[in-house]
């Protein structure tokens, strides 16, 4: 019974892993970069593509990742944006340079032109300027679901704790404070998240449809703005804007090593939280998933790699990001999803048959498991990428006789009726259920076993069927002994 309790479960846990079919989201014309970085519960995506004078466009692919169609239209081509979230409205939040020359430039875009970074509600065909805080730049996280859209920006007050050279990640230098907000839902509305106390400055990364946010502060000596974004301190805002302490993985924040440090990525509506944390003794960092009610949970890595991040979180629960084989943000990684059977699974062996590309960080995720992110052609060429849950249908089990009434001490069960959904071979396992008299079963892998019965009564032999994916079904067949 205990090979058979096993057995059954190793069948349930197969069953729950997920299998998708990958679509090149390709480039726009002349183009040879993209990046998908949102998909919304519409299946709208938005992200981030090279058009053919080389500067970034923010872009759209309508459900199902149709033709890319760039949306950065009302502003000069010669200028970069990108797209980082949609709603099922048709909003977006976007990043954009303007015509303007930065003063202090600070590169608060990471384009390397000196123009002024400015954050845009994208609604409709519009690009929306928002509240400007008192500085010159401002950059964007997520839009939710109310129009409401998480960032940070700029004060007009001058920061001595600011670098006075470029950050690691290539932005900067950095002159002026700067503080998380939420812009939204009216054109007007815009809210200030106040840092821990102790700290200066916030970035506000992602706000759910409750008006709770995320994200990191510090001081400007000690955080770097995106992308790559690290912080000492991870925080919940409440709708109220009040910041909570989450916590870490146990490591610091190191401002002068690209990515090693803590940073609160994404909230979902259910308050949970994902994002990355250096590991105590700081040689690593890990993806984490917190809640109010687990703390912070260390997601781990993939089988051979040292570093992941969480990128992508739904309502669900399930975390996407990648995963490296190296602590080099810059370096090889792998697209995950979590969970699959309880861990963190690489998403390139969840796709069913050929991948157009490999598949090397999941940006984001909806409700119904569609996954974005950036994969790679044979060339090495960066591309977007949309991966759709196939629709797996279940085998049938068919299991004979049923209340068969028999005399002889022996005979035959028959599972040939059962069928698998693809026509491949499926897998047989014969059981007796708990409460059905004790027979002995020979050759319980074949579609026609022997059964010998020991005393009169009613017996159950239950079937298990599994086909090639790991979907299995059960049926029994029921026989009356009424022999000596």
């Amino acid at each position: 019974m205990r090979l058979t309790l096993f057995f059954v479960s190793a069948v349930l846990a197969l069953a729950q892993a997920p299998r998708y079919t990958v679509k090149d989201l390709g480039t726009l014309p002349d183009g040879h970069f993209s990046q998908a970085a949102f998909i919304d519960n519409t299946g709208r995506i938005v992200g981030i593509a090279a058009a053919a004078n080389g500067t970034q466009h923010a872009v759209l692919w309508n459900k199902g990742g149709g033709q890319v169609a760039d949306i950065s239209t009302s502003i000069p081509s010669d200028l970069n944006s990108g797209a980082f979230s949609s709603n099922a409205q048709g909003q977006a939040s976007i990043q954009a340079e303007t015509t303007a020359t930065d003063p202090n430039n600070a590169n608060f875009c990471l384009y390397g032109t000196g123009k002024v970074c400015q954050a845009f509600i994208y609604d409709n065909g519009a690009f929306n300027p928002v509240h400007s805080l008192g500085g010159y730049n401002s950059t964007v996280g997520n839009i939710n679901a109310r129009g409401e859209m998480s960032g940070l920006a700029e004060t007009g007050m001058h920061d001595l704790d600011c670098p006075t050279h470029p950050l690691v990640n290539g932005t900067g230098p950095l002159t002026l404070n700067y503080q998380a907000v939420v812009w939204g839902p009216k054109a007007s509305d815009f809210r200030i998240l106040k840092p821990l106390p102790g700290d200066t400055v916030g970035q506000a990364l992602s706000v759910n449809d409750s008006g709770e946010a995320t994200g990191v502060t510090g001081s400007c000596a000690n955080t770097v703005i995106p992308p790559f974004v690290t912080g000492p301190h991870m925080v919940v805002w409440d709708k109220n804007g009040n910041p909570t302490d989450i916590g870490n993985l146990g490591g610091n924040t190191n401002p002068n090593v690209l990515g090693f440090g803590h940073s609160a990525f994404v909230i979902n509506n259910r308050s949970q939280v994902t994002g990355v944390s250096t590991l105590p003794g700081n040689a690593t960092y890990h993806a984490f998933l917190w809640s109010k009610q687990t703390k912070m949970v260390d997601l781990g890595v993939l089988p051979g790699a040292v570093a992941s991040a969480g990128l992508g979180l739904n309502n669900l629960g399930q975390v996407v990001g990648g995963s490296g084989d190296s602590t080099d943000v810059m370096g090889p990684s792998r697209a995950f999803l979590y969970p699959v059977n309880g861990k963190m699974a690489d998403l390139n062996e969840l796709v069913q048959g050929e991948s157009p590309l490999f598949l090397g960080v999941a940006f984001a995720i909806s409700e119904a498991g569609e996954i974005v992110g950036m994969g790679f052609t044979e060339d090495g060429e960066p591309h977007g990428f949309l991966a759709t849950p196939v629709k797996q249908q279940k085998p049938v089990a068919a299991a004979a006789p049923k209340n068969a009434a028999v005399l002889a001490r022996q005979m035959n069960l028959d599972g040939t009726g059962s069928t698998s959904p693809d026509g491949k071979a499926l897998s047989y396992f014969w059981s007796i259920p708990q409460g059905s008299p004790s027979a002995a079963i020979l050759h319980g892998d074949s579609p026609i076993p022997s059964v010998q019965f020991t005393t009169r009564g009613l017996y159950t032999f239950q079937l298990t069927v599994t086909d090639a994916t790991g979907n299995a079904a059960t049926d029994n067949a029921t026989v009356n002994f009424l022999g000596n």
